[in-house]
């Protein structure tokens, strides 16, 4: 067997840094959050316990945690299913050419590469003249969008621009209507991709801080509650929390690769037992 050239290691502790770079800081307050009792915010630990994340579910003298928390949730719920509806649609529309498509386009991936704190401020401002209510459920809500739906479409039009309309073509040669091959034929085969635009959809959504801080109203999502916790919060109760909602993320992403390989599985299933058919 040949020694490995010493370009093989050299990468590999690139590599190795780039991990350590990417995963420190989350490794590092997840430490710090089984810090005991009498604990601080740095190094060296004092004891160990999970003293600070019962305190997260005492009564907070500061912030409100689970409300925003709740918010953060819902929103990134909503802004989950309408990305996905919109973004099957406008990778439907987008398989024939029409007049201005291309103008459109251009237009949507614009918003991807505008500050996000300026469409924050445009959206706000834009609410604030027109006498409606700042609300993280309206003007939040339509901010985060402007983030979600241009990775979404970007997501159909390369399931789209390789997806074989043969299949189309011979649902409707058994006499399926529009909405009967796009039901059962077109959505089973494009499943794992929604469920990819879903989960992009949600944890940017339940991320996101720069377009929701001045669209959010009175009331903060998670990301905003937690930047404020770190102007007046000195005790460890901080890293617990951060802990909770890395492994909040980690779980939803975990749910959405289950669906995602459920929908495979089933996929695969029903070739298989199509090919036993038509032996």
């Amino acid at each position: 067997m040949e020694p490995r050239p010493r370009s093989f290691y050299i990468l590999a502790t690139f590599f190795g840094l780039f991990l350590l770079f990417l995963y420190g800081p989350t490794i590092t307050i997840a430490i710090l959050s089984f810090q005991g009792p009498s604990g601080g915010l740095t190094f060296p630990m004092n004891g160990v316990s999970l003293h600070w994340f019962r305190d997260l579910f005492e009564q907070q003298a500061v912030g409100d945690i689970w409300g925003s928390f709740g918010r953060s949730f819902v929103l990134g719920l909503m802004v989950m299913v309408t990305t996905v509806v919109v973004s099957v649609m406008g990778g439907l529309a987008f398989r024939k050419r029409f007049a201005g498509s291309t103008i459109l386009f251009y237009l949507i991936i614009t918003s991807l590469v505008i500050p996000s704190i300026l469409i924050s401020l445009g959206v706000g401002l834009v609410f604030s003249r027109a006498g409606l209510q700042v609300h993280w459920s309206t003007s939040g809500f339509g901010s985060q969008l402007t983030w979600t739906l241009p990775f979404g479409l970007l997501i159909m039009f390369a399931v789209f621009n390789r997806f074989d309309k043969s299949y189309e073509e011979a649902a409707r040669d058994l006499g399926a209507s529009s909405w009967q091959t796009l039901r059962h034929v077109v959505l089973p085969i494009i499943g794992p991709s929604l469920i990819g635009v879903a989960l992009f959809g949600f944890t940017l959504s339940y991320d996101e801080f720069a377009r929701t801080l001045l669209t959010s109203g009175s009331y903060n999502t998670l990301p905003l509650e937690i930047f404020g916790m770190t102007t007046n919060v000195t005790t460890p109760v901080l890293y617990a929390l951060g802990t909770l909602t890395t492994v909040f993320s980690f779980l939803m992403i975990g749910f959405f690769l289950l669906l995602a390989w459920s929908s495979s599985r089933r996929k695969a299933k029903a070739g298989t037992d199509a090919g036993k058919g038509m032996v």
